[in-house]
């Protein structure tokens, strides 16, 4: 599983030029699920993404999570994460999950974020042809893989 995790001051996502998905301050994540993924990597990655200290405490330091900060977080699925652009032109995507695995586990994946956040988690709309609009706070960008 691998996120592409960014803090936002705002993000959004269209479909058809809807929006679909929309927070203020909180994280973006990029979501790609991978060949072999389950309910192990589920648990690890929900557990990594609302514990990371990547926002800012009284004295200016990233000392602070997503549920310490009460931020929002919209889930986005992403299957070029999984791109192997190391021959030809033309990336590759056999490591990602094929598409009816990767939607239950990233529907199980936003569905744990929101019983630890304790809120909603807004989403984009897996499968489809998504405009994702972000305004990247710091900016902080991680990959976070397990």
């Amino acid at each position: 599983m691998k996120v592409l995790l960014q803090r936002v001051s705002r993000a959004q996502v269209s479909v058809d030029g809807r929006v679909v998905g929309s927070i203020n301050a909180g994280l973006l994540l990029l979501v790609g699920i991978g060949q072999g993924d389950g309910t192990e990597q589920l648990e690890w990655m929900v557990s990594k993404v609302c514990n990371l200290r990547v926002f800012a405490d009284a004295d200016g330091k990233m000392n602070r999570s997503v549920l310490d900060t009460r931020g929002e977080v919209l889930a986005v699925s992403q299957f070029t994460l999984y791109a192997d652009s190391s021959k030809g032109n033309r990336p590759s995507y056999i490591q990602a999950a094929p598409p009816e695995q990767a939607m239950a586990l990233y529907e199980q994946f936003c569905a744990l974020l929101e019983a630890k956040l304790a809120k909603p988690v807004a989403r984009g709309r897996f499968g489809a042809h998504m405009d994702v609009e972000l305004v990247n706070d710091g900016p902080v960008t991680l990959m976070l893989e397990r």
